[in-house]
């Protein structure tokens, strides 16, 4: 027995996704039903809790259809699924599942290496299976099992230009620090950098001696807990002084990347496949009348800025004037030049024996 997945792994927020399966089957197992399950699982794996004989485990989401002998006939085929039909020949069963609009994306926590078993996050298993009784238990040589992933790209309308500005009163100072930042845009896509512009009007009698600019991941976990995990995942210093009564405009740009932060424990992940690398994890985003516990985990992105100060007795005891703006990081959606490009289709096999 052999299953073939094909899977659009980004999702856009207007329209739910779908996976699309083609199971094959060898004449000498046909004595037996074979169904396949999608499964949406949230995992809040903890080594401490697994050895008490607990599992902080909640199914989100699960789909089960009976493939062979096939229940019903698919209305249409895709493209795909009929290139295999005709590759496979006759034993070849096509079907499909569809994501709710309400499921949440992969996102898992970053464990530490020796906890790689022990991950915290929402994922979704595709399970191929023959049994005579889906009630039963189903022995691991009768079936096959699958992890894929679901993303989401970024919305077509974005919001508002982020854009800060606070004022800052020192003790024996007649007039303010003020502190303005903003950015370009609101949504920003992985890997793409993040140019963050300042302006420091300085009408105290103070230098500010350095600006810092960084981008924070919040992510919040929603089900069996309420943990905060606030991970800075890129930083950016300008080390010139904005002297006594005097302003200053520069721009400082970002890069937010796994890759500047693969040993940082806790950080919020798009999910992770076998053998397959990933990114950080995309911001969340909530349909209205939809309740946040479903999704798992929620992941935000800031953006922090922070002058330094020094006071009376020098750096000993300087002060921060800082403001936040938030931004999404996201998925960019894939531009369409036919139907074909338009699924963007990852095919996966995976083989079963008897």
């Amino acid at each position: 027995m052999s299953f073939h997945v094909s899977l659009r792994q980004e999702v856009s927020p207007s329209q739910p996704g779908f996976t699309v399966i083609l199971l094959h089957v060898s004449p000498v197992l046909c004595f037996l039903p074979v169904f396949v399950s999608l499964t949406c699982v949230f995992r809040y794996g903890q080594e401490d809790i697994d050895v008490i004989g607990l599992t902080f485990r909640r199914d989100l989401y699960f789909s089960r259809v009976q493939v062979y002998p096939p229940a019903d006939k698919p209305e249409s085929l895709t493209l795909l699924q009929e290139s295999l039909l005709k590759k496979l020949g006759k034993n070849a069963y096509p079907f499909f599942f569809t994501f709710p609009d309400y499921l949440p994306c992969s996102v898992c926590l970053q464990p530490a290496p020796r906890d790689v078993d022990k991950t915290c996050g929402v994922d979704f298993e595709v399970k191929a299976f023959s049994t005579e009784n889906v009630e039963e238990r189903i022995h691991r040589r009768n079936s096959a099992r699958l992890l894929i992933r679901k993303v989401q790209f970024a919305p077509e309308k974005p919001g508002p230009q982020p854009c800060a500005e606070t004022t800052w009163q020192f003790f024996m100072s007649n007039k303010p620090l003020h502190l303005k930042a903003w950015l370009s845009k609101e949504v920003y896509y992985h890997g793409e950098p993040i140019p963050v512009t300042v302006t420091i009007n300085n009408n105290t009698e103070k230098t500010v001696k350095k600006i810092k600019v960084q981008v924070e991941q919040v992510a919040n976990v929603v089900l069996y807990s309420s943990d905060f995990y606030t991970k800075v995942v890129a930083t950016e210093e300008a080390q010139e002084k904005v002297q006594p009564n005097s302003s200053l405009t520069k721009t400082l740009t970002l890069l937010p990347l796994l890759a500047n932060n693969r040993e940082t424990r806790e950080i919020a992940l798009d999910g992770r496949l076998k053998d397959e690398d990933t990114n950080l994890a995309s911001s969340t985003i909530i349909k209205d009348g939809i309740d946040k516990t479903v999704m798992g985990i929620l992941v935000s992105y800031k953006i922090k800025v922070k002058l330094t100060v020094p006071g009376m007795l020098g750096d000993l005891t300087s002060s921060e004037v800082g403001t936040e703006l938030p931004f999404r990081l996201m998925h960019p959606k894939p531009e369409e030049k036919n139907p074909a490009v338009k699924q963007s289709w990852y095919l996966r096999s995976l083989l079963v024996s008897s």
